[in-house]
């Protein structure tokens, strides 16, 4: 049976160029809006395509501008690393090294802050957030984190601060005004466990956030991620926004580790990981190879039964991440050995949301929208 017709916004190259970057005539700026509006026609139970920090694809991550253009091209959510400030703020970053990210390095002034430090058992050396006080922070600009693949996105360097989570809801809020359609956000707790030790935890300064606005009930369009568990099963009784359990492909929970659970991501995803997740979160967010694993040529294999036992469990499934880019496709569906042309991202996609998932992150909107699309109008 032929399902109904996802709204995708398709933007001209002008309009492209306008969103969240550069200046354009009214004419052009009001192309987005329209478009984007027909996103709001999906149903309440297809699958959700939610921007991957953003817009990465197009501009670099974790911006104003990445997450205005992701929603501009038509998501309903975008996902939202959140890490401490000194000063107990929370900003967008991925992580809190912000050496990748941001322009401290040409910052003399903030030169003696390098330093190594341990997050989660693995020593990083640079600058990390919680060194740095908000105004501090406001000082850096944002630059590209994988210039090898995204080398267009260098045109952006330096013109991008480093945005509070305040900020995004408050863009998320106006943009939602003007698109006509409820708009959200993802966010993800980082290193619950390692800011905690520092005594610059997460946890309650995003309760604090969404309470003042208006987001701890259970209708918001919030979903809290992370990579732990103690913290989602303690939030499970603070909040009343649902809970996204994310898991690695290799590894363990930090929280684990640190307490002495021998329990790894591998026992999580089992049916009987899975009922305890299912207690108290409601999506799973697993790294897509444990959907659909890679053969020993490096192509898309079969699923796992993972989707399966999850909706088993009562668990809705939205794995990580979808990239257009040659090296992060499987090998039978790169376009050539170009780091940054595109491969036949549709077909990789096409093949989870047959898999069954409920949603995917993705760093192109535009394309995911579009594999969302053909796949509902089947």
């Amino acid at each position: 049976m032929k399902r109904k017709r996802v709204g995708v916004l398709v933007l001209s190259g002008l309009a492209l160029l306008g969103v969240a970057g550069l200046a354009i005539g009214p004419a052009a700026a009001s192309e987005p809006a329209a478009a984007g509006a027909a996103a709001q026609g999906r149903g309440h139970d297809d699958p959700v395509i939610i921007g991957h920090r953003g817009a990465p694809g197009y501009r670099p991550e974790h911006t104003l501008a990445s997450y205005e253009l992701a929603f501009r091209m038509g998501v309903s959510y975008v996902d939202v690393d959140l890490v401490p400030t000194k000063d107990g703020q929370l900003v967008a970053r991925h992580e809190p090294e912000i050496g990748g990210t941001t322009d401290v390095a040409d910052h003399p002034e903030f030169a003696s802050r390098k330093k190594t430090e341990v997050i989660d058992g693995v020593p990083l050396t640079g600058w990390f957030t919680e060194d740095f006080t908000l105004a501090e922070l406001k000082t850096l600009r944002a630059k590209e984190r994988i210039p090898e693949n995204r080398p267009n996105n260098q045109l952006y360097n330096g013109r991008f601060e480093v945005p509070t989570y305040q900020e995004v809801l408050d863009l998320t809020r106006r943009l939602g005004r003007e698109l006509h359609r409820t708009l959200g956000t993802y966010p993800e707790v980082k290193h619950s466990t390692h800011f905690q030790q520092l005594g610059n935890p997460v946890e309650p300064k995003l309760v604090s956030i969404l309470n003042r606005n208006g987001l701890n009930r259970a209708d918001a369009p919030v979903a809290i991620q992370s990579f732990e568990v103690a913290n989602l099963i303690a939030l499970h009784k603070q909040v009343r926004v649902p809970l996204l359990q994310l898991t690695s492909a290799t590894g363990a929970p930090a929280d684990f580790v640190a307490s002495g659970d021998k329990r790894t991501y591998a026992d999580l995803v089992t049916p009987a990981g899975l009922r305890e997740v299912a207690k108290y979160a409601t999506y799973l967010g697993p790294d897509k190879s444990q959907v659909i694993p890679l053969d020993s040529a490096g192509n898309l294999g079969k699923p796992s039964s993972l989707v399966a036992d999850a909706h088993r469990a009562g668990l809705k499934v939205q794995p990580y991440t979808f990239r257009n880019e040659n090296p992060f496709l499987p090998a039978n569906l790169r376009s050539s050995n170009s780091p940054t042309a595109f491969g036949n991202v549709f077909a990789e996609e096409a093949a989870f949301l047959k898999a069954g998932v409920d949603g995917f992150f993705a760093d192109q909107s535009d394309t995911a929208l579009e594999s969302l699309h053909d796949f509902l109008s089947r």
